[in-house]
């Protein structure tokens, strides 16, 4: 039986407010097909990652797992963020479909998001209301992909602007406008300084069309709407 028709099927919700959390079960709990659903809570990284553990060591699965993006981090995993966890949902449940719901709608986020985790739905909480929540989750268990109208629109822009990067690509100018010296980003990121140092210099030729300073190039992000 697939996970379209399962009306047993297990749930995961995490989000750091748990107002949200409980919205979000409210409105899942409306739908028909999920009746006898089975709903896994949790409110940060660490929380999430100890419950991903014991329901894989349960034997047990995870059919649809809504994300939010900016949770509270688990240094001791280095899991920092839903991004991560999302990540890790990926490697222990193959088959969960996976819904990141995030705060960032700009492009560079957006991109960076979709290209790390490549999840099944994407929904800026900006679009979220009570009639469109049920409707993401029906796409999603007739095995569509669904983005919010903001997440398409971020998509758009960086097509229209002919970037093509990936996920380290995104990763570099997020930390770069968050004061982060290119000499410490191999901290952040698992490459080698070099590599980086030449990624820098494309995402440069791409947004500034030269080798200009890293405030000049934050401007040219901004003003394109990236960041």
């Amino acid at each position: 039986m697939d996970n379209a028709n399962n009306t047993n099927r297990n749930i995961l919700i995490i989000d750091d407010h748990p107002l949200n959390v409980d919205s979000y079960r409210s409105l899942l709990s409306g739908i028909e097909s999920n009746s006898n659903a089975n709903y896994l809570l949790a409110y940060d990284c660490e929380e999430s990652y100890k419950l991903l553990l014991k329901t894989n060591i349960n034997s047990e699965t995870i059919d649809f797992a809504f994300v939010d993006i900016s949770l509270p981090p688990y240094e001791e995993k280095n899991i920092l963020s839903g991004s991560d966890l999302a990540l890790e949902i990926r490697k222990l449940f193959p088959l969960c479909k996976i819904i990141i719901i995030s705060m960032h709608k700009e492009p560079l986020w957006v991109n960076q998001i979709y290209s790390s985790v490549k999840p099944e739905g994407f929904i800026s909480k900006n679009d979220v209301n009570y009639k469109l929540f049920p409707e993401v989750f029906q796409s999603i268990a007739s095995d569509e992909i669904y983005f919010s109208q903001s997440i398409k629109q971020a998509q758009k822009v960086m097509i229209q602007n002919n970037i093509n990067w990936d996920n380290y690509d995104s990763k570099i100018l997020q930390l770069i406008e968050k004061g982060i010296k290119t000499i410490n980003l191999p901290k952040f990121i698992p490459l080698s300084l070099s590599t980086i140092e030449k990624r820098k210099a494309n995402i440069k030729k791409q947004l500034i069309m030269d080798s200009g300073s890293d405030k000049e190039l934050l401007d040219a992000a901004r003003n394109l709407g990236f960041l």
